[in-house]
């Protein structure tokens, strides 16, 4: 068990190393690393400010990058390393991506810094096109993958 613990230790070492490189640009120091059947396939870091851009975070940005890696966003043998604990965007794109694990070395919060005001408007259109879709969908598919 030491020998796995040890594995773990040096993914989140190079977690820290690109949240050090976020560091150093000035952005908040977040870093991660997606590993796919023991290798490091992608890595990222927060380059919010740098891209001027809302969703840059190092989750997303190594997720983007290992999509593009294996040519696929089913991410489902991978394990993500990551410095923080991940927002709730980035839980979101984790769990789109199908990312099996999640190491995190720090926690955060429950406390956001930002509140979004939200309404359900009920639309008939608005469920009718996905339901629609995903019953055309699953009749093409039967129950496999669609890539």
């Amino acid at each position: 068990m030491g020998d796995d613990n040890e594995i773990k230790n040096q993914y989140m070492k190079l977690a820290v190393k690109e949240a050090e490189k976020a560091l150093k640009i000035g952005e908040v120091p977040i870093g991660a690393v997606i590993v796919c059947k023991g290798k490091v396939i992608s890595r990222g870091f927060n380059c919010r400010e740098r891209k001027r851009n809302a969703l840059w975070h190092a989750e997303i940005v190594a997720i983007d990058r290992a999509c593009k890696k294996l040519k696929g966003w089913r991410l489902d043998d991978c394990e993500m390393f990551v410095t923080l604990q991940p927002c709730q965007m980035c839980m979101g794109a984790i769990t789109n991506a199908r990312i099996k694990k999640v190491y995190y070395g720090a926690q955060t919060t429950s406390d956001l810094n930002w509140k979004v005001d939200e309404e359900f408007f009920q639309c008939e259109k608005c469920g009718d096109i996905i339901k629609d879709f995903f019953k055309t969908w699953r009749g093409e598919v039967k129950g496999g993958r669609r890539d």
